[in-house]
């Protein structure tokens, strides 16, 4: 990551540059899941994504609200973010998600549509690291 001068601010960059990120999630079944997931947006120091509550992983939130995403940079960098998945039912920042996204907006529509959730990761753990030889960098978001 670029800069640890604002940690938040960083993590932000990388998960937008990244495009695609990987959730983790306990199934209901007891078994790791693993899907791509897009970051949506931050807002007063809080990384919010979203999903539908007619998916497993919504589910899988509700059960294990533990979650770790995973994303890779260009240059052989990655970073892992961890925490507990903490649904919100904003309807402003439904809003602001479905503005930011054409593709979000394509599937839901509108910010009261039933299915539609979003989650912040509350008690955040940023860890980045490369190839370089470098030790990991670890945040407290």
């Amino acid at each position: 990551m670029p800069s640890t001068s604002n940690p938040v601010s960083a993590v932000t960059d990388f998960l937008i540059k990244s495009q695609v990120q990987y959730l983790a999630t306990i199934g209901l079944d007891d078994k790791p899941k693993v899907r791509p997931f897009q970051f949506m947006l931050e807002e007063g120091g809080r990384l919010h994504f979203c999903t539908s509550n007619q998916k497993p992983v919504f589910k899988e939130m509700q059960e294990h609200p533990y979650v770790e995403f995973c994303a890779s940079g260009a240059d052989f960098s990655w970073l892992r973010l961890s925490g507990k998945a903490v649904f919100s039912k904003d309807l402003g920042l439904k809003a602001r998600i479905l503005e930011a996204s054409p593709l979000v907006k394509s599937i839901y529509k509108a910010a009261d549509n039933p299915a539609f959730e979003i989650f912040y990761v509350d008690e955040a753990v940023a860890t980045s690291a490369d190839f370089s030889g470098n030790p990991p960098m670890t945040f407290r978001l």
